[in-house]
């Protein structure tokens, strides 16, 4: 589940947007990585990479009747880097999504910047977001991949690599329809900005929510002093979350922290 200020994708609206995604992968791209620039081609959608400056990761603009997709390269690298191939599947995301794509071709919804990655707090943009990870991971495959496998941050790391997709969108998707329970914690300039649980992890209320970051935590020591864990770390229950009960304060989880700059993103999970 997510959660972001007040707004969150309701397990409908998610089962909704990844049995669309699935389905646009199996149409166009049914045997091999899925590929947002073919789908576009399939489609009749133009699209163009470019140094656009600092002004966005992506953009999909209705004009004549037509749409296109612009990829900006300053920010995302070349086309094939994990960031450009998610811009990529979010622009597809509001041309398939038909509240999207009926906003935009009668003028209702403008043209905008799209910043990826989770980043934004419009709920049109979560969808668009949720989409891409849809699109690129489809169920049916991934689920078979997790078939028998024992979660640790070096599998789900194999999984990235395998659907070139990042570890920030390759865990949100092991979260919801993975083979164990995880929560994942984004975080800047030392405070949370959004977090997102498998339905069944045994907690949901983090220990400061949104205030604090817990400091007796790997993403906790990363910004409180600079410690950079290259390795899983063991953390106690009572570090991160809030209402553990009495008989379960000696309870301990897992958590990887990977920092970068003022930013930070940790998965955690229970063995």
């Amino acid at each position: 589940m997510l959660k972001t200020k007040e707004k969150y994708l309701s397990g409908y609206r998610k089962k909704e947007i990844s049995e669309l995604a699935e389905f646009i992968a199996e149409t166009y791209c049914p045997k091999n990585l899925v590929n947002p620039e073919l789908i576009a081609e399939k489609r009749g959608i133009s699209f163009s990479q470019n140094d656009y400056g600092d002004y966005f990761d992506g953009l999909i603009e209705h004009l004549n009747d037509r749409f296109h997709i612009y990829i900006n390269t300053w920010r995302l690298g070349h086309s094939y880097t994990t960031r450009a191939r998610y811009t990529f599947g979010h622009e597809l995301g509001h041309y398939f999504l038909d509240g999207h794509r009926n906003a935009l071709a009668s003028g209702e919804a403008p043209s905008h910047s799209s910043f990826t990655n989770f980043k934004s707090e419009i709920y049109t943009e979560w969808e668009a977001d949720y989409f891409s990870a849809c699109l690129l991971m489809p169920e049916n495959r991934f689920k078979k991949d997790c078939v028998r496998r024992k979660f640790s941050f070096d599998f789900l790391d194999e999984l990235s690599k395998k659907y070139q997709t990042s570890l920030t969108s390759t865990a949100i998707r092991f979260a919801d329809i993975g083979n164990h329970p995880l929560m994942i914690v984004y975080c800047e300039n030392n405070r949370i900005k959004w977090y997102w649980y498998s339905e069944d992890f045994p907690y949901i209320q983090l220990l400061h929510g949104r205030l604090k970051i817990p400091n007796d935590t790997a993403m906790g020591e990363y910004f409180n002093d600079g410690r950079k864990h290259e390795r899983t770390q063991e953390v106690w229950a009572i570090d991160w979350f809030n209402y553990v009960p009495n008989y379960r304060t000696n309870q301990k989880f897992k958590e990887h922290c990977i920092p970068f700059k003022n930013k930070a993103l940790s998965i955690i999970w229970k063995d």
